[in-house]
């Protein structure tokens, strides 16, 4: 499974970059990978754990802003098609449960 994490908060004060700017800190200390500006991703075991990792965003969220989860299986996250340029290359894009970093 794979958890994605869009975002778009404002940054137009200075506590909105704060918020921004801990919420960002927070995907990275859980071990979400950035896919590109505003988008992070994290492998996940199963639903169960998929579950878990959303019920702590959302105990993490800014108060401002939008924040939206989509949870994939790995086969899925697989299939993205690239119209522009190429997808990085440590990206974790396999069926391997065991991943080693």
């Amino acid at each position: 499974m794979r958890v994605m994490v869009f975002f778009d908060l404002p940054v137009l004060t200075k506590q909105n970059r704060i918020h921004y700017s801990r919420f960002r800190k927070y995907l990275i200390g859980e071990g979400f990978v950035m896919m590109q500006k505003s988008v992070y991703s994290k492998i996940t075991l199963n639903g169960t754990a998929s579950d878990t990792v959303i019920k702590n965003l959302s105990g993490h969220k800014p108060p401002d802003g939008v924040i939206q989860i989509l949870t994939i299986t790995e086969r899925q996250f697989q299939s993205i098609e690239y119209l522009i340029g190429e997808g990085q290359k440590e990206v974790i894009d396999t069926q391997q449960r065991l991943v080693v970093l």
